[in-house]
């Protein structure tokens, strides 16, 4: 049964490497869209910084681990910016209640960097990717921004050949002392962002470059795969329900070519600007339950937990995210964020 296992992820991940998806999932994407989009970058007028990490699949041998740190943040503070509802928290008052969206503005034009590095690992497959992002915001209305963005870095895709197994009892000690082969791949991603006070529309495009990526030497040698571009479309709305609760349904549309469409639906309920619960459907794929709360104008953390609905379901006990994040120079003391929610 183990090796029955390994054979199996290794098959999946062979697949994703030829013709699926080859960037790895997200559940709380929701509380970092700059994970996805690198047109968000520098939407606050502070630091953005999210720790996550994400074991997919629990209680299947090999199966994805997902660590990532992102950061952006404007190039330059605002130096007017004006102090928000959000940043007095009056007793008895929601500071995201309807004064704050009453007046809220939208930012003024300026400039967005930002920086991720990323470490996706499957078996004796690794993937350690790094980037940096530049992007610009201009306002088109008083309560209406768009800004784009261009991310541009490297992959390491890495073979560790020692690790693998092909169901017999010993392994080849060509191929185990082989070591680890390693491919290195220039990555570029781009995107548009459209956001104001009710809604957002993102497009993103990710691995832009296609290029083939074959792991070989002397002993060990795979099938040539191919990278290929990936599309997201992402979508929100705020409806507020009272005075103190606020209801944010989303959707994200992924596209990976030859594959069919992609998707997933979300909705989250924050009470005033303290804490947060949603759930997550993915399609053909499986649910989610996620929570946040934010502990300070500085730190928030949430959880996510994912259940499949397909055959995995029956060798797997569901996939846990945790996500940690800090506003670095957050001025005005707001407990969340101001232009994403």
């Amino acid at each position: 049964m183990r090796h029955k296992g390994f054979l199996f992820l290794f098959g999946v991940f062979l697949s994703l490497i030829t013709i699926a998806q080859q960037r790895p999932y997200y559940t709380q994407y929701i509380m970092n869209n700059y994970i996805i989009n690198p047109a968000v970058a520098g939407i606050e007028n502070y630091w953005d910084v999210k720790a996550s990490h994400r074991m997919q699949w629990v209680g299947l041998q090999d199966a994805p681990v997902t660590t990532y740190i992102t950061a952006h943040g404007p190039l330059k503070k605002d130096p007017y910016q004006t102090a928000t509802a959000t940043g007095f928290r009056a007793k008895g008052m929601n500071p995201r209640g309807q004064a704050y969206w009453r007046d809220y503005q939208a930012a003024e034009p300026h400039h967005g960097i930002g920086f991720t590095m990323l470490n996706d690992k499957t078996g004796p497959l690794n993937r350690f990717a790094a980037y940096g992002t530049y992007s610009y915001h201009i306002g088109l209305s008083p309560t209406t921004n768009l800004s784009a963005g261009v991310s541009a870095g490297f992959t390491n895709l890495s073979l560790d050949a020692s690790k693998l197994n092909f169901g017999s009892t010993t392994v080849d000690p060509a191929v185990a002392s082989s070591g680890v082969i390693n491919r290195i791949k220039p990555d570029i991603s781009a995107g548009l962002w459209l956001y104001s006070k009710d809604y957002f529309i993102g497009l993103a495009a990710q691995q832009i470059i296609p290029q083939n990526v074959a792991f070989s030497d002397n002993t060990v040698s795979l099938t040539k795969g191919r990278l290929v571009p990936h599309l997201f479309l992402s979508a929100g709305y705020r409806i507020p329900i009272s005075e103190d609760f606020n209801l944010l349904p989303s959707m994200l549309i992924r596209y990976i070519s030859p594959l069919p469409m992609g998707f997933d639906l979300n909705a989250k309920v924050q009470y005033l600007d303290l804490l947060w619960a949603g759930a997550s459907y993915r399609y053909k794929d499986g649910f989610a339950a996620m929570v946040g709360l934010n502990l300070s104008n500085t730190l928030n953390i949430g959880y996510s937990y994912d259940i499949q609905t397909s055959r995995l379901n029956t060798i797997s006990r569901g996939t846990h995210e945790i996500l940690i994040g800090f506003m670095i120079g957050n001025k005005y003391g707001d407990w969340c964020p101001t232009k994403l929610w």
